[in-house]
């Protein structure tokens, strides 16, 4: 497990862009789960992953529409955010299992990810974002093949 001190927005995205850098090296399809409460870091680490792996596309939180799409690297990464969702049904209806089968997918609120479905990922990566203090976060990376 790789920790960081982030003491920044700034210092978050680069976090994510980290990640993303081992995600493009290690040359899979990779599932990157979220975890933290609200206002922990989650879209500014998003922003710096997808930095890489989707040069100049525009990054915001998912909130309403579920799933952003950003196609402008060689692999597509889809992005997420489960704050609003919880029933299998909803996983379902979106079609999640093409999407993990589809390119790189990283979600945010990943706890409301029901167990039988969060069982199908193929060894996802884990984020944990911990708020330490108003400026400061701790940022927790585990995950297969993925080295910092």
């Amino acid at each position: 497990m790789k920790e960081i001190i982030s003491r920044s927005p700034g210092e978050t995205e680069d976090a994510g862009r980290a990640l993303a850098e081992a995600v493009k090296a290690a040359a899979k399809k990779e599932y990157v789960a979220l975890y933290g409460e609200l206002g922990a870091g989650k879209t500014a680490f998003v922003r710096g992953f997808v930095s890489v792996l989707s040069p100049g596309s525009r990054v915001k939180s998912p909130t309403y529409t579920i799933v952003n799409e950003y196609r402008r690297g060689e692999v597509p990464v889809f992005h997420f955010d489960f704050y609003r969702t919880g029933s299998e049904e909803d996983f379902i209806a979106l079609g999640f299992c093409e999407y993990i089968d589809s390119g790189i997918c990283i979600s945010e609120w990943s706890e409301l990810i029901p167990g039988e479905i969060f069982e199908t990922i193929p060894d996802p990566v884990t984020v944990r974002i911990d708020k330490i203090s108003e400026s400061e976060r701790k940022i927790s990376i585990d995950g297969a093949d993925i080295d910092l």
